[in-house]
């Protein structure tokens, strides 16, 4: 979706129109929609990057990877019987530079940041016309949400592109599926930093790339996390208020009280005043078994296919998820905007789900879960998957 397509912004009373020099940025403020997108690719740029510079991969890398995906990609197709050329295209290795992927990533969700500032740009209509203070506070908080958003948006891609192997580094499909985008110089410092084979992390990571490519690319992952994930997105609510709230419930007394005023300061949502709605808490426990399944399911079948071609060595897997589970400010804010929460215990609760099935119905009742978006299981299927069973058979 192109910026010109966004909605214009709402008339809002300019809090600062009697001071020149604060009414002229307010007015600059004022036109650029819902949603700063020039200053989120700056932050994503700036996050990307950071204090290193960055060289295109060599040639020669796109060369080693492209050897060892052949193999890679036989062994998924047989594992998973799905297609790693989803949608009839042909599937084209890209190895690239963080920067680049911070780029890519912000223009193919920027459909979920534009629900994001589209329900945040919506403004009480029954706002008290008696208190000029609070007239003031509210027209100042969306002159500056914008702002703040892309600000907030591109930090947090910027952090995800330091910490991405793939294109894969959420759980979400990709609009275009004729690129697998790969990030060597990180694969490489990772398998450096655990004294690892490097072409062995290479393998794995193709092998999780491509799983995750066919995997989420299904109408199951499509129609039952995606859609649950913008409706998340655009359940959310502003409140002009939600920072002095914060603020008051702060006790100045308590030795922690710095400590927890840099918290309040650094959660997005709360400066944003993206307030968590009723529709939001409904949502969360069927986005939460949705996507712990389909992420345990992809952890199933790397294993698998690492077994048969890396043999029994599991110490790549275990690196890999345990930098997974490392949270930083980036993974909260993806658990606050997207509604994504893969934390330790929902990763458990869906590596149970998927053993239980296999250990009841085989491989090929684990293949019936990525069938349809109706086959993805409850949260009381999550935690008894003899239930799901039960239910598939039915039907």
């Amino acid at each position: 979706m192109a910026s010109d397509d966004l909605p214009e912004p709402p008339d809002l009373p300019n809090p600062f129109a009697g001071i020149p020099f604060f009414a002229d940025m307010a007015k600059a403020m004022s036109v650029q929609g819902p949603l700063n997108w020039e200053m989120a690719k700056q932050f994503a740029a700036i996050g990307a990057v950071g204090d290193s510079s960055e060289e295109t991969p060599d040639p020669q890398v796109r060369f080693a990877f492209a050897e060892l995906a052949t193999i890679a990609d036989m062994h998924v197709r047989d594992v998973t019987t799905l297609s790693t050329d989803p949608h009839n295209t042909r599937t084209e290795l890209l190895p690239t530079t963080r920067a680049l992927w911070a780029h890519r990533t912000l223009q193919d969700f920027r459909p979920l940041f534009t629900d994001l500032a589209n329900a945040l740009s919506q403004r009480p209509t029954t706002e008290s016309k008696q208190d000029p203070m609070a007239s003031m506070l509210s027209g100042l908080g969306a002159m500056m949400s914008p702002a703040l958003l892309g600000m907030s948006i591109g930090s947090m891609i910027g952090a995800m592109a330091q910490r991405a192997f793939g294109q894969y580094d959420l759980p979400l499909p990709r609009p275009d599926t004729s690129q697998l985008m790969l990030i060597p110089s990180s694969i490489e410092s990772f398998a450096t930093d655990w004294s690892l084979n490097t072409d062995d992390v290479r393998m794995w990571v193709l092998i999780h790339e491509l799983t995750s490519h066919a995997v989420l690319s299904t109408t199951a992952v499509d129609q039952g996390v995606t859609v649950l994930v913008r409706q998340h997105v655009a359940a959310f609510r502003p409140d002009a208020n939600a920072i002095f709230d914060k603020l008051s419930d702060l006790d100045i007394s308590d030795p922690s009280a710095m400590q927890n005023l840099q918290s309040v300061f650094a959660d997005p949502t709360v400066l944003m005043g993206a307030v968590r709605t009723p529709e939001q808490e409904r949502i969360a426990p069927l986005l939460d078994a949705h996507a712990s399944a389909v992420v345990s399911y992809i952890d199933h079948v790397v294993d698998i296919i690492t077994e048969r071609i890396l043999g029994g060595n599991k110490q790549i897997a275990e690196a890999a998820r345990r930098r997974r589970l490392e949270t930083g400010p980036d993974a909260v804010f993806v658990e606050h905007l997207l509604g994504l929460k893969l934390s330790r215990q929902q990763l458990q609760s869906g590596r149970e789900f998927v053993n239980g099935v296999v250990q009841r119905g085989g491989e090929e009742a684990l293949l019936m879960l990525m069938a349809d978006a109706a086959n993805l299981p409850t949260p009381n299927e999550l935690d008894a998957p003899g239930l799901w069973i039960a239910r598939l058979e039915l039907q």
